[in-house]
């Protein structure tokens, strides 16, 4: 288990050649990797998410595909299609983007509502079906999609069945001088993209994977998740509250930080650091809050802080 988590380790000092300052979000990626979700980056053009989705595939060994999304994209260049050959007289299935390790969804939102479906059945099952027949994706399949703001032009907003299937939102911003400074430094010759090398095998990451499953959750952390979903049910803020998926999504999320932070077991304060990035893109606010510009992390932080936080004082509270 140790060697897992040193790999991990490296993985995140490998990738922070690449990306500056951003160590919290390429640990939450990792976390979303790890618990088998995917995330949404949404932020304005020129941030560094392409860079990041390209470090962590290279730094992991996993095959790396990308889809730029246009609204001429058609749901077939997704998925892949069946084209007939003439010489066999058979219809042969020519794969899409989908079939690799690590997939860059770039402007997901840019799209049209069809094309955006189609990637549905692979964030759930991994697996598509073309023509009526379902195809598995590989064993390790981890989606990054990024989006502009929607207040950006030609955007189309993501159905919330869609968001629901996206472990994580994040959001990377500006650096800062410093940190742009040192951006600056390290691509003035060449990329450090193009020198990043892997550290860490895919077996090594299935295997992570599978020992994530067995970080002991206690009762007490349990029913901190779930009254915190609940809670989002009837908030006065809130028209539509997340649902058992949340609950479920936030539990194994738990689980996966504890394992990269170097613990077999999960803390509330582990989930109370990362409910906001777990439930903030499920929530449907009021109309008034989104026309005041609230968020939905925001909400789910005011929430936070009107629950009391299970004791971790003694380690029976969180230990197994």
């Amino acid at each position: 288990m140790v060697n897992e988590r040193e790999a991990l380790q490296r993985v995140i000092e490998n990738v922070q050649q690449v990306v500056v300052g951003k160590k919290a979000e390429i640990e939450l990626s990792l976390t979303a990797l790890l618990a088998g979700g995917h995330i949404l980056l949404e932020d304005v053009p020129g941030v560094g998410k392409t860079m990041m989705v390209r470090a962590i595939a290279r730094s992991i060994g996993a095959s790396f595909k990308r889809i730029q999304f246009t609204p001429d994209l058609l749901p077939s260049d997704v998925t892949g299609v069946s084209i007939y050959n003439q010489r066999t007289m058979e219809f042969e299935f020519r794969p899409g983007p989908l079939m690799g390790n690590v997939l860059l969804a770039d402007e997901i939102n840019r799209t049209s509502p069809k094309t955006q479906s189609a990637l549905l059945e692979a964030l759930e099952e991994k697996s598509v079906t073309v023509d009526g027949e379902t195809r598995k994706l590989e064993r390790l399949f981890f989606v990054m999609a990024t989006q502009n703001p929607v207040e950006y032009g030609g955007t189309y907003p993501l159905p919330e069945a869609q968001l629901d299937r996206f472990l994580f939102k994040l959001r990377l911003g500006y650096p800062t001088e410093e940190q742009e400074i040192k951006v600056l430094e390290r691509v003035e010759f060449t990329h450090p993209i193009d020198e990043l090398s892997s550290v860490m095998s895919l077996e090594d990451v299935l295997k992570a994977q599978e020992l994530v499953k067995d970080v002991h959750v206690d009762h007490s952390v349990k029913q901190y998740i779930v009254s915190i979903v609940r809670e989002s049910r009837n908030h006065r803020d809130i028209y539509l509250g997340v649902s058992p998926r949340g609950s479920i999504a936030l539990m194994k999320v738990s689980q996966a930080y504890a394992f990269v932070r170097g613990r077999d077991y999960v803390t509330p304060d582990d989930v109370k650091y990362l409910a906001p990035f777990v439930m903030g893109h499920r929530l449907i606010l009021q109309t008034d809050q989104q026309m005041a510009d609230k968020d939905g992390e925001s909400v789910v932080r005011d929430i936070l802080s009107s629950l009391r936080v299970p004791s971790s004082d003694s380690d029976s509270a969180v230990r197994p």
